[in-house]
């Protein structure tokens, strides 16, 4: 099971989370399990929000590992100072963990 980090980024989203499994959009490959802050789509993923992450690499992206499509690119969303992965359109797919 997985805990629900309640800090000042989950108080100012309306102290709403759910946990999601993220995989690949092309092969369908776990990526990483994530707790999603707030209502909407997921546009960034924090890496202070990640849980078993499969795929990290060094060089700052975030790639399948499987079939090696890039997923994100890793960059410091400037209105928090937090780290996270920029994604691209299309290239995750998600369900909620119960």
């Amino acid at each position: 099971m997985y805990k629900i980090k309640r800090d000042k980024f989950y108080a100012s989203r309306g102290s709403y989370s759910k946990i999601y499994q993220i995989k690949c959009s092309f092969c369908k490959t776990n990526i990483t399990k994530y707790q999603k802050d707030g209502p909407g789509i997921i546009k960034r993923m924090y890496h202070d929000r990640m849980f078993d992450i499969e795929c990290q690499d060094v060089s700052g992206k975030l790639n399948c590992p499987n079939c090696k499509a890039m997923i994100g690119v890793n960059y410091i969303y400037k209105p928090e100072n937090r780290l996270a992965y920029r994604l691209f359109a299309g290239s995750i797919s998600k369900s909620i963990i119960k």
